[in-house]
């Protein structure tokens, strides 16, 4: 399963008018009663002093303005029990509730002097035998980040996704010491799980429903489990790359045979269920945040996203604030709505996003025309294959010589069995999952499908554990296989094919690759922070999965497999979230800002070849907004040498230079800011972040310029100087003063200025463009690497 992430530019557009729309509605006097009682879920942050001491809890306060606000109302606009509306309280990452309210009511509650804000929930939607090796973690290395770190055993992780399956080898506690003194979690029992459920290794679980059956009323637990027990596989997923366990042997379905391993394999896990069947609810996600932190863990992976909107009516942005706080490392997905622009999520400064790229690995499954011609594609189908040296009728799904359906898209009901029976189809993406496409075709009595990408998926590729002989291929070998059964129609000849079943082929040149879902910046919301920061592996990764479905997620799958493989962006957040795992055990006293600059400052942006990275979607080049800072380099991230950090309190300053009002910032940060220094001091680009972005707007100026005051710890040698080199983005002049920072001791911090100029370019109006370079500081043993972007823009 990957993560779905809409395609931002619209989504976002989408999200702010109906809030628009609401505040219209909630002013204007012709609002009819349905809407103003209509119930929906709202956040509301409040002034957590102000409670006062009559009441023993901070709940029973919540329930008596409750009580005072449904007095206000007539007897058909009383809600339910104050006890019942009130759905989660939080108290550690966020102050205040969550709870059912109408329109009319959150209008009422957000006037009130002790409310800061009240906030509409989003829903949100959920986004390895070799990627160890791929990333340099040797078992054998005595040396390196797992050796250094102890591969992570003290550290906990936490996961909020959708549940773990317990019972996995990557999940065993076999040699593990005692549960870390620290930890305050628990095991939560439900449907199917019980407190013996966990182990030295899985140490903490809780499930979080009250948001999502707020909105869809009781559970199903016919088909989902209230426990946090995986019923959808993702989860367990992506805990088992963060943090599992060696397994061997290990392969999915007999695809990537070898040993299995997490990231962190010591490491301690905490799962924290939020997501169902219809989503992740936003009331819940704050609630395993304000739980994770309160329990003790020390990394969050969380593989969720959702649309792109102001920080302060994020709440994954406000919870990973408050985690950050608590000195809790925050990994995110960037989602999956490349490879377009403008479509990375979870873009708050505070998070590292990861995007994501293939390994040196894939599963070929080519197709075989009649014509003789070889045409590359990949699946994980198991088998059994089709007939050797046969060939069967193919047609492109069900519409045979331009007669019969039009629909190419393969969905339910669409196929004629009498034009697919005995034959392979040719279907296109979209709509349907692609594991159900090839059901359609199964059930139509079809022997094999072709699923070709689209214009927009363009030539990336993403294996599938099918449930018929199927292979996906690219846009230009869709075409091609288009053109050749078209060719065959009007000749009247039948065209045919077979494919070709190749296993699992490691050492792939080139790698890695930048994955075509991978979603890309520019960050939308503040494009001077550069979004993803990072990417990792994330195409055909292999991790534990659950009993609960087989591994195409389709419910007729009956086979079960103890690992599956899975590509997306949440693939590649929990690799980043164990690194951080690795990283904070060999450095206790890092922050999370620190961590992420070690990760970032080492990345890499050549692939195997010694040749820049790759967009597996045209094939060309990659660029920084696809990549971020580039591909994690765990060895190198050991030993940065410099780090660029950053306090809670710049975070503040940044939010003040973002022009955000002082209760914004208050309902993300939860402090009062001052924000007449922090405009004076700078501009939003002046965060102590380890990338520089400078956004230029030309309105007919020849010349521009910026400057940028960055400050870095030295954490390598205790005496240690460093020289700088800058490679300009074309048509720049960048000046860095000064160009020589010498270090006496670990821990001394010094700062520098760059100064950036640009010269205008001819664009349109309402064109961009976008040119990168880096800066560079080295002393003979570190190479610190920062990218800078400079962006060219012409207004309307």
């Amino acid at each position: 399963m990957a993560l779905f992430s809409p395609r931002n530019t619209i989504i976002h557009f989408v999200f702010l008018f109906s809030l628009l729309v609401s505040i219209i509605l909630s002013s204007s006097s012709s609002s009819t009663s349905e809407d103003q009682e209509k119930k929906k879920t709202y956040i509301v942050r409040v002034i957590y002093d102000a409670k006062p001491s009559v009441f023993p809890t901070h709940k029973h306060w919540y329930e008596s303005s409750l009580r005072s606000l449904s007095s206000e109302f007539s007897n058909s606009q009383v809600l339910d029990s104050d006890e019942t509306r009130i759905l989660h309280t939080y108290e550690t990452v966020f102050h205040g509730f969550s709870a059912k309210l109408t329109l009319l009511e959150a209008q009422k509650l957000e006037k009130l002097s002790n409310v800061i804000a009240v906030i509409p929930e989003q829903i949100r939607q959920i986004q390895t035998t070799r990627s160890p090796e791929f990333l340099g973690l040797e078992t054998t290395d005595k040396t390196g980040l797992l050796k250094e770190s102890d591969f992570g055993s003290d550290l906990v992780i936490g996961v909020i996704d959708t549940g773990i399956w317990p019972e996995r080898q990557s999940f065993n506690d076999r040699g593990l010491g005692p549960i870390p003194i620290k930890w305050k979690g628990k095991c939560v029992s439900g449907k199917d799980f019980t407190a013996k459920s966990c182990n030295r290794k899985l140490i903490g679980a809780k499930f979080f429903s009250a948001g999502y059956e707020a909105t869809n009323g009781k559970m199903n637990q016919s088909s989902e489990y209230r426990s946090p027990r995986d019923s959808d596989g993702h989860g367990t997923h992506t805990a088992s790359i963060a943090a599992g366990r060696y397994v061997f042997p290990a392969s999915a379905m007999g695809y990537a045979r070898g040993m299995a391993a997490g990231m962190a394999p010591k490491a301690r896990l905490a799962v924290y269920k939020v997501c169902w069947t219809s989503g992740c609810y936003d009331a819940d996600i704050l609630a395993a945040f304000d739980a994770a932190v309160s329990d003790g863990v020390d990394v969050i992976s969380l593989s969720v996203g959702g649309v792109v909107v102001p920080y302060y009516l994020d709440t994954i942005a406000i919870s990973s604030f408050g985690a950050a706080d608590h000195g809790v490392f925050v990994s995110v997905s960037a989602g999956n709505g490349g490879p377009g622009g403008l479509t990375v999520t979870n873009v708050a400064p505070w998070v590292t996003t990861v995007g994501a790229g293939t390994i040196d690995r894939d599963f070929p499954a080519h197709v075989k025309l009649g014509n003789g011609r070889i045409v590359p594609g990949v699946s994980l189908y198991p088998g059994p294959g089709l007939a050797a040296n046969r060939l069967y009728p193919l047609i492109y799904a069900g519409n045979e010589g331009g007669d019969g359906y039009s629909s190419s898209l393969c969905l339910e009901g669409s196929l004629d069995p009498k034009l697919v029976k005995g034959k392979i189809v040719l279907c296109d993406r979209g709509i349907n999952s692609r594991p159900a496409k090839g059901e359609v075709v199964r059930k139509a009595g079809g022997v094999g499908m072709i699923l070709a990408n689209g214009v927009f998926d363009g030539e990336g590729l993403v294996a599938d554990c099918h449930v018929l002989p199927a292979t996906s291929v690219g846009a230009a070998a869709g075409d091609e296989i288009r053109k050749y059964i078209s060719r065959g129609s009007k000749s009247r000849s039948q065209p045919k094919a077979t494919i070709l079943f190749k296993g699992t082929r490691v050492r792939v040149r080139p790698a890695p690759v930048v994955a075509s879902f991978s979603a890309r910046g520019p960050n939308s919301e503040t494009p001077e922070i550069l979004k993803p920061e990072v990417i990792a592996p994330g195409l055909n990764i292999l991790a534990a999965w659950t009993d609960h479905v087989g591994p195409s997620s389709l419910p007729s799958d009956k086979r079960k497999t103890e690992f599956n493989i899975l590509s997306g962006t949440s693939m590649a957040c929990p690799h980043v979230s164990g690194l951080a795992a690795l990283l904070k055990a060999a450095h206790p006293e890092w922050s999370p800002a620190a961590i992420r600059s070690a990760l970032m400052t080492t990345a890499y942006k050549v692939d195997n070849r010694g040749e820049t990275m790759l967009d597996e979607s045209t094939g060309n080049a990659s660029t920084v907004y696809d990549y971020g800072a580039g591909h994690v380099n765990p060895p190198k991230a050991m030993d940065p040498g410099l780090i660029y950090d950053i306090s809670m309190y710049d975070y503040v300053d940044f939010l003040c230079n973002s022009n955000y009002s002082g209760n914004n910032i208050r309902v993300i940060t939860r402090r009062n800011a001052d924000c007449h220094n922090a405009r004076r001091a700078g501009h939003v680009g002046n965060l102590n972040f380890p990338a520089l972005s400078a956004v230029f707007q030309q309105y007919g100026r020849k010349r521009m310029s910026t400057h940028f005051i960055r400050t870095v710890t030295n954490v390598g040698d205790p005496k240690s100087i460093y020289q700088v080199k800058v490679e300009p983005p074309s048509g720049t002049t960048v000046t860095v003063k000064p160009t020589r920072l010498a270090f006496r001791r670990v821990g001394q911090k010094l700062s520098f200025v760059v100064t950036v100029q640009a010269t205008a370019l001819k664009l349109t109006p309402g064109s961009s463009s976008m040119k990168s370079g880096s800066l560079v500081w080295k002393d003979g043993k570190h190479v610190v690497t920062s990218p800078i972007v400079v962006t060219m823009q012409e207004p309307m």
